[in-house]
């Protein structure tokens, strides 16, 4: 497996591409805009970009889908929950001041627990609500994409519209935190990081600070 970090647009999104290195096929987690660099490491990489698994629905994640699609034979993919973020994205443009795109097409909703393949990995849903109704990670081998449920050292924000800090607290210690603590987290802004480190260390939930 390879996977590629790519950090991309106003708000410095991490997007990753995760390769099969048996059979090329490649997922875009997130797309959250400047899809030239995207499809520019796609071509150095000679995968095939079949995926886009989105971790959620702000407009920071979901803003780049439109050209990788008329570009690619691709699917998109997104937890229910978070339809109507893709209903209002015009509205979530207005609300940053960010310029006009066009709204997301999503071709499949994805349910917790549910396995998705691409060549011969396969990606396991963890629906993680908290920052948005929808939020959700893919756990896959030993690395988890946590999108902004989880991050080095902090946790997602969730005063935007449908967050709840009660729903995001309850997601990271009863489904993340009871994983392998060995598993590396790449997490939609800012550093890798891995489970153990943020059980220890992160403000929120380490040893010497508890909620």
């Amino acid at each position: 497996m390879i996977i590629k970090k790519l950090t991309v647009g106003a708000f410095a999104s991490n997007n990753y591409l995760v390769i099969c290195e048996d059979t090329k096929e490649a997922v875009l987690i997130d797309a959250g805009g400047n899809y030239r660099a995207t499809e520019d490491e796609i071509k150095r990489s000679g995968a095939s970009l079949k995926y886009i698994f989105y971790t959620h629905a702000h407009l920071d994640h979901i803003s780049g889908d439109r050209e990788l699609k008329r570009n690619f034979q691709l699917k998109t993919y997104l937890h229910r929950d978070d339809k109507f973020l893709v209903d209002k994205f015009k509205e979530q443009l207005s609300m940053f001041g960010m310029q006009e795109v066009e709204s997301p097409i999503i071709d499949e909703y994805i349910n917790d627990g549910q396995e998705l393949k691409v060549g011969n990995l396969k990606f396991k849903v963890i629906h993680t609500p908290g920052h948005s109704p929808g939020s959700v990670c893919y756990l896959v081998k030993s690395s988890l994409f946590s999108g902004d449920t989880l991050f080095a050292d902090s946790v997602g924000r969730t005063d935007l519209p449908g967050g709840s800090y009660e729903r995001l607290e309850k997601s990271i210690v009863n489904k993340l935190f009871a994983l392998d603590e060995n598993i590396k987290v790449y997490p939609g802004h800012g550093a890798v990081t891995t489970i153990g480190h943020e059980k220890q260390n992160n403000p929120f939930f380490g040893l010497n600070s508890r909620i």
